[in-house]
């Protein structure tokens, strides 16, 4: 004998089958119990419905791999986009980058509790991160959280008052420009401590953040953490898509100074500031 028109299929995808249904005087049968309609919504093919189940399986997998991420880095959202070239060729347009809180694993050789190894440490005890001595930190310029944030990397270390010129020039000096002394320099000496910072690209960032005036030496307290690791590209889905949802990054600036070339070198296309997106 052959199926009713639709087989057990059509019974199925019409809702879960219960196995404890009761008949009343009209034969009507009910009583579906809520692990029936979980199962029927796991198991139906029934487009709609399957649609959806993609989508928050899509949506919990973002969680939970956003959950592991908060848990390794101490930081929400952890990671961010890069859109300008200072930091190149360590960093490029583009680039995801993994942020941890500074405190988290910080190096040995960080100064002073801070969580962060500066590049004068760094190449006196061989720490590199980003195919360079010291550590690359995003930080609130001036400590305004209103502002973009930028990620740079911590040359060396200054107390307030303290006259860095001699230490500038012993680490990098170029980066002091024409400067012939402290008085020459803002910033100097310094009006707080904290870290002196500067991009790597040699190109679009020639000289300290703080000569440049993009920010103060940077307080320990500004610092929002060290950046880990780079994925290629994926930033771009940042740089291309809206700023929207729960997951969605915020813009981190790494801070191309004002009269240099924002460019990224020679045949590659300009992005502005450099800028890491919060996801």
């Amino acid at each position: 004998m052959s199926e009713p028109d639709g087989g057990p299929d059509r019974e199925r995808d019409a809702g879960p089958p219960s196995r404890n249904r009761s008949v009343g005087a009209d034969g009507a049968s009910g009583g579906r119990t809520p692990r029936e309609w979980v199962r029927w919504f796991l198991e139906t093919d029934r487009g709609a419905v399957a649609y959806v189940r993609e989508v928050l399986s899509s949506v919990l997998a973002v969680v939970l791999v956003g959950l592991l991420l908060f848990g390794v880095s101490g930081l929400w959202p952890p990671m961010v986009a890069v859109e300008s070239p200072s930091m190149y060729p360590h960093m490029k347009t583009g680039d995801l980058v993994f942020v941890m809180e500074e405190h988290r694993f910080p190096g040995g050789a960080a100064y002073e509790g801070t969580g962060v190894v500066t590049h004068r440490t760094g190449e006196r005890t061989g720490y590199r991160k980003f195919g360079m001595a010291g550590d690359v930190i995003v930080y609130e310029p001036d400590g305004d959280t209103g502002t973009t944030p930028i990620i740079h990397r911590a040359m060396f270390y200054v107390n307030a008052s303290e006259n860095w010129y001699d230490k500038a020039v012993e680490v990098d000096p170029r980066a002091v420009g024409t400067a012939d002394s402290c008085d020459e320099l803002e910033n100097c000496p310094a009006p707080n401590a904290g870290f002196i910072t500067k991009g790597d690209n040699e190109r679009t960032n020639r000289r300290y953040d703080q000569v440049s005036g993009l920010s103060d030496p940077v307080r320990p307290a500004w610092v929002v953490g060290t950046a880990e690791f780079r994925i290629p590209w994926l930033g771009n889905i940042r740089l291309w898509a809206s700023q929207t949802g729960p997951f969605a990054p915020g813009v981190v600036d790494a801070g191309v100074e004002a009269g240099t070339v924002t460019g990224e070198p020679t045949g590659m296309t300009p992005m502005g500031n450099t800028s890491c997106a919060w996801g």
